[in-house]
């Protein structure tokens, strides 16, 4: 299974980074939104390179040309509703890309212990497409894993990239084991060493979710 972290290199995508996580910067949600967004235009970027290509022929105003295009177009899935943001970073640059949506969430038995419920997909025919699933935060990776179960009853895709702004090493080495290694590609803005009590990544950032659309009751 591959897994690329963005910030062990050097990009702008590490300013954006920095500013979700900032406790003085992030309480402003438009600006935590935009940065969120703008994090998924980046790696929307780097996982089209990873996408077949085609040459296609242009009738310019002057002459014909010929450029390489992607072959296929990615399903693009989030997690509602912290994945808002990061999808629509994604859509930006696949206009053209089919979506798909799950809801997942936190239903607790009391403060430190939860299930994690199903309760919405909405997606197309996922056979033999290259799918693509984000969610900002990947704490213990059940979320992500139960996501993709409920999409596997859409059709089987042919590899699946699973995007994150923070992973923790705990949801990484779960997704290991859990989703199909040889057809799976993990891409993590920043993966932190643990888990709080509350299985909140640390250092992480907080609630997504609360940060960009306000606290839920």
């Amino acid at each position: 299974m591959k897994i690329v972290t963005f910030n062990q290199a050097n990009s702008i995508l590490n300013q954006y980074l920095a500013e979700v996580r900032n406790i003085n910067i992030q309480g402003d949600s438009l600006r935590f939104r935009r940065n969120i967004e703008r994090i998924g235009e980046i790696m929307a970027y780097e996982i089209s390179r990873d996408l077949p290509y085609h040459p296609i022929e242009i009738q310019t105003p002057l002459a014909k040309t010929c450029e390489n295009v992607p072959a296929v177009q990615p399903v693009l899935a989030t997690i509602l509703r912290a994945g808002l943001p990061l999808h629509q970073g994604f859509l930006n640059y696949f206009d053209h890309a089919e979506n798909a949506f799950v809801s997942a969430y936190r239903k607790y038995i009391d403060i430190e212990h939860f299930d994690i419920h199903i309760e919405y997909i909405a997606s197309p025919r996922l056979d033999n497409k290259i799918l693509i699933i984000t969610d900002p935060m990947l704490a213990t990776g059940g979320s992500m894993e139960l996501a993709y179960k409920a999409l596997l009853t859409k059709g089987e895709p042919s590899h699946i990239h699973i995007v994150s702004v923070l992973a923790s090493q705990q949801a990484i080495e779960y997704l290991q084991k859990t989703l199909p290694d040889a057809k799976t590609t993990i891409w993590c803005g920043a993966i932190d060493p643990e888990l709080n009590e509350h299985s909140y990544i640390v250092p992480g950032l907080g609630d997504a979710g609360d940060l960009c659309f306000g606290e839920k009751e």
